[in-house]
C-alpha cells in the first residue's frame, strides 16, 4: 500500500477547494426560498390528498355517519 504523505493530501484539498464555483450571498438565499416555498406546497398538497382519501375511505366504508 502506497504511503500518503499528510501535508501534500492537505496542500491538494486546498488546491481543489480554490477550483469550486461557491455561490454568492444571493443566489443562495433565493435557493432557500424555492427550496421553503416548493416544501410548504407539498405539505399542502398531501394534507389536501390525505384528506381526500379520508373521505372516500369513510364514505365507502359507512363510517362516522
Amino acid at each position: 500500500m502506497a504511503r500518503v504523505n499528510p501535508f501534500k493530501f492537505l496542500q491538494e484539498v486546498r488546491t481543489e477547494t480554490n477550483k469550486v464555483t461557491w455561490p454568492s450571498r444571493r443566489e443562495t438565499a433565493i435557493t432557500t426560498a424555492m427550496v421553503f416555498v416548493f416544501a410548504a406546497l407539498a405539505a399542502v398538497f398531501f394534507l389536501v390528498a390525505d384528506q381526500v382519501i379520508r373521505m372516500a375511505v369513510t364514505l365507502v366504508l359507512g363510517i362516522g355517519t
